[in-house]
């Protein structure tokens, strides 16, 4: 089952008020001080913005604008490579900086004429009834730290280059926009937790690692792997399942090594029919369902 919690660092607040953000001894930034204090800082950011305000603004390092400018310029490559069209077509439409790490209200500047997405700060993990349910008012809630600026290529966790060059790329198609917008409405609907964890992984399979066929070849639509310069080499070495709901619901997988498994459709019509057509029905008897035929 889909694990959220593993994917981010904890973030706690002392009784003093001070915001910790707790690194795995792993992560490449563990050891700088002066990383984990600008990680400290920004989460301090996140937690303490209200919905209304303006959204904070981080005045970014140039070790971590260099970050941005060496993995964009990488992506952006490899997208012309391995991204499906409507990606590539919503990514022109978006034209993101490449220069600069844009701040969140930049995003949500670009992406509410085109689909009505805003994106609103995280400090960390966003519980899921949050996170997702939030997509149904067309808001998006978004890191805005950078991967240490030792492995720009590499992060063991979701930061703004996934939440931005992943998820707003995808965010900036009408079509994959309207599919969260129904994963948002289906959380309102939901009641028990197993079947928001159904939602979680049919979600992860689909608008996190989704692929598709188009004119003979595998693309990426997934923002997991839009936003991955490893797994977007690696997708098309996984084995390739068509589209079905059970399966990605029951899946038990590994969040940590590439996908060994991916769930391929043949359009991007199918994937709205399919994927939209199950969160726009779903309720907590059909996920019940479902986990009993397991």
């Amino acid at each position: 089952m889909f694990t959220e919690g593993r994917l981010y660092s904890p973030v706690t607040t002392g009784r003093d008020g001070d915001v910790t953000v707790h690194l795995s001894d792993e992560h490449p930034g563990v050891h700088d001080p002066e990383y984990r204090a600008r990680r400290n800082a920004i989460a301090a950011l996140a937690l303490d913005y209200r919905a209304g305000e303006p959204l904070p603004r981080i005045d970014y390092t140039d070790d971590e604008e260099q970050v941005w400018r060496i993995v964009s310029a990488e992506l952006r490559r490899k997208h012309q490579e391995y991204a499906c069209a409507e990606v590539l077509a919503a990514e022109q439409r978006l034209d993101l900086p490449t220069d600069h790490i844009p701040q969140l209200a930049e995003v949500t500047a670009k992406l509410v004429p085109l689909t009505g997405f805003r994106y609103v700060p995280a400090a960390g993990l966003v519980p899921l009834r949050e996170f997702f349910g939030s997509f149904a008012n067309r808001t998006f809630h978004s890191t805005q730290y950078i991967r240490h600026h030792s492995a720009p290529l590499y992060t063991p966790e979701p930061d703004a280059i996934h939440e931005i060059i992943g998820h707003a790329n995808q965010l900036a198609s009408p079509r994959f926009a309207a599919i969260y917008a129904e994963v948002g409405a289906a959380v309102q609907r939901l009641e028990t937790d197993a079947a928001l964890k159904f939602l979680a992984d049919v979600f992860w399979f689909s608008m996190e690692f989704g692929v598709v066929r188009e004119r003979g070849e595998i693309r990426c639509y997934g923002a997991g792997l839009l936003s991955s310069f490893g797994e977007i080499e690696e997708f098309r070495h996984a084995r390739l399942r068509p589209l079905n709901i059970h399966q990605m619901g029951t899946a038990t997988y590994d969040i940590t090594h590439y996908q060994p498994i991916l769930y391929c459709a043949d359009s991007i019509s199918q994937i709205e029919d399919v994927i939209g057509g199950f969160f726009a029905a779903m309720t907590d008897d059909t996920a019940a369902a479902e986990l009993a035929a397991s």
